[in-house]
């Protein structure tokens, strides 16, 4: 029997707003369809986590309250989270789950969030100015349309070479400046977008393929 593509979905329980769990449902009816057997693993709070078992990691967004509990936990993960976003493999993190990829969250009362600090960003938050509303955002994978809500504002640091997901046609994105939307390293996904973001097909279709190529990749490793 063929192994089954891994999925890991981080913080399931408590980083899943706005419909962000859609994103991982859409990913395995598009899998089905294709005739893989998906497993989704819900990585929570003291949970053991080796990136090196999946072929893709969801991290979906949540409440400054809950983010807060998360980043203590997920400092535990840093060093593999790191290598498996460094090899290249797809991840998608969304709202609270892309800025905790960052290297911190700063409140509007100074308390400061530490990030993974994988990805070189941070981000702000502005309690009198929230961002929210539909987006249109131009990508490589083409247009997408979505929802967003939320006070934290996202920048890159200065001299790094990241790269946005999109260009931002309607609505904020990362933040009222930038008119950029999300990030793209390798083959990690950062982004403000729910509704979830994978309604689109365009880009659903092409993480799903990423995720094919890795898992594909992960088998025939594992059976030399």
């Amino acid at each position: 029997m063929s192994q089954p593509i891994k999925m890991a979905y981080l913080y399931e329980d408590l980083m899943n707003t706005y419909g962000d769990s859609g994103d991982v449902k859409i990913l395995r009816y598009l899998l089905n369809n294709q005739g893989y057997q998906v497993q989704v693993d819900n990585i929570s709070l003291n949970d053991e986590f080796d990136t090196n078992e999946y072929d893709f990691v969801f991290f979906g967004g949540g409440q400054d309250f809950e983010q807060s509990i998360v980043a203590k936990d997920l400092q535990r993960h840093r060093e593999t989270l790191q290598d498996y976003i460094e090899a290249g493999k797809p991840m998608l993190a969304i709202c609270g789950g892309y800025q905790l990829l960052g290297d911190y969250y700063r409140m509007s009362d100074g308390t400061t969030i530490d990030g993974l600090g994988i990805l070189p960003l941070h981000t702000i938050f502005k309690a009198d100015s929230r961002m929210i509303g539909n987006t249109h955002v131009k990508t490589p994978w083409g247009d997408i349309r979505a929802f967003e809500n939320h006070s934290g504002r996202t920048y890159f640091d200065e001299g790094s070479d990241l790269k946005p997901l999109g260009e931002v046609i309607e609505g904020y994105g990362n933040n009222p400046e930038d008119k950029q939307e999300g990030l793209h390293y390798k083959n990690t996904i950062g982004s403000y977008s729910h509704g979830p973001i994978l309604r689109n097909d365009n880009i659903a279709e092409a993480i799903a393929k990423m995720i094919i190529e890795n898992h594909q990749a992960r088998v025939q490793a594992l059976e030399k």
